[in-house]
């Protein structure tokens, strides 16, 4: 989880884990990289923040590096250009797929 994103909220650890239903442990744990943020809270946790599917998931890119985006950024840039209505709906329709994947 990428702290600047929280804070940028202005959200302390402990009210973003009440925002979640989670301890402020958990939010420190996925903070400092002890443990892996679950993709079916991604939807939840980029409503609370305010943030884009991108924004969630992004990881620093070295510079110089060429080459086409791979498909999963695309589309998540994609989702990102959307109005915030739309892209809550994309949103609800991941979580509801992954929540069929995951049976």
């Amino acid at each position: 989880m990428r702290t600047e994103l929280r804070k940028a909220q202005g959200f302390t650890q402990q009210q973003l884990a009440e925002a979640l239903g989670l301890s402020q442990q958990m939010i420190a744990s996925y903070e400092v990289g002890r443990r892996r943020v679950p993709i079916s809270m991604l939807p939840a946790l980029g409503i609370a923040l305010a943030a884009t599917m991108e924004n969630l998931v992004a990881q620093p890119t070295k510079p110089g590096k060429r080459g086409p985006a791979p498909k999963l950024q695309q589309q998540m840039e994609r989702i990102s250009q959307l109005p915030r209505p739309k892209q809550r709906f994309v949103l609800e329709v991941l979580e509801a797929a992954l929540v069929q994947a995951s049976r």
